[in-house]
């Protein structure tokens, strides 16, 4: 489905609509709804809200660069959630969409019963750093609008980040990098921009206060992640971290644990109420 926020056709789905309790999931950059698809029988019990984010999928790519800062974002998806109706539910992200789901809890704490963020982190927390990281992504989204997406999709795969995922059967890594050659390279390069980890604030300070159950979710084998969600758990009220044997995208490498360890989660932490 669509739906027009502030000028934009956001692209939705919605599976298991019967259900009570919901379930949001917000993809990583280079992704869309697709991402979450093979999970979705995991989650049978609750009803599940596919979302891409702006720039990705098949929702809308603004060529205005502004449009795409994290607090336009984060309007959209409140905009989006009091048009779809959702109260008192859980909201899932993974990588880019895990920044964007912290920085969603953070501004509305009181609409969601937990948070599940995988391979996410609150962002760089001394403007130097943000400084550093908005320099070499704006280089790397022109990048990808002179080279084209295939070019950028091939240097993508090499990052180290993914290395572990080299291991995966054919048919799963021809998925992601179909997923990733079908976004539009305007949308990623201004994604990049405008809700880049440079660009988002330092959540760091914030999360201390974030009063809501908080599952951070790591791949042991992707150290720096893993060491961010030991460092977040110590300072947030009441998250807990769990590891997976696998790289930073649980999801993909490991579908069935990451899926048993949040729906257990949720079924413990979930407040009740329908969404």
């Amino acid at each position: 489905m669509k739906l027009e926020i502030e000028g934009v056709d956001y692209h939705i789905e919605i599976l298991n609509e019967d259900k009570e309790q919901t379930l949001v999931f917000l993809h990583g950059f280079t992704g869309s709804t697709a991402t979450w698809h093979n999970l979705v029988p995991h989650f049978a019990g609750y009803k599940i809200v596919l979302i891409d984010l702006l720039g990705h999928g098949l929702t809308d790519s603004p060529k205005d660069q502004e449009r795409y800062a994290v607090e336009l974002q984060l309007r959209d998806l409140e905009m989006l959630f009091e048009r779809m109706g959702l109260q008192n539910f859980s909201l899932a992200g993974y990588s880019m969409g895990g920044r964007v789901a912290l920085a969603y809890a953070c501004a509305f704490p009181d609409k969601l019963s937990a948070l599940v963020l995988e391979s996410a982190s609150p962002g760089l927390e001394t403007e130097p750093q943000q400084n550093d990281r908005k320099k070499s992504d704006g280089e790397l989204a022109k990048d990808i609008v002179s080279e084209g997406i295939a070019a950028f999709v091939d240097r993508w795969e090499e990052v180290p980040l993914f290395k572990t995922q080299e291991t995966l059967p054919t048919s799963v890594k021809m998925a992601v990098r179909e997923e990733r050659l079908a976004q539009n390279p305007i949308g990623l390069a201004n994604s990049l921009i405008g809700m880049g980890t440079g660009a988002q604030d330092s959540y760091w300070q914030a999360i201390r206060q974030l009063d809501l159950p908080v599952l951070l979710l790591t791949g042991s084998l992707d150290e720096k992640f893993t060491a961010i969600a030991e460092e977040m758990v110590g300072i947030m009220p009441k998250a807990v971290h769990r590891e997976v044997l696998a790289g930073h995208a649980l999801h993909v490498e490991k579908p069935a644990e990451f899926a048993t360890i949040v729906v257990e989660y949720l079924n413990i932490n979930y407040l009740g109420g329908k969404s």
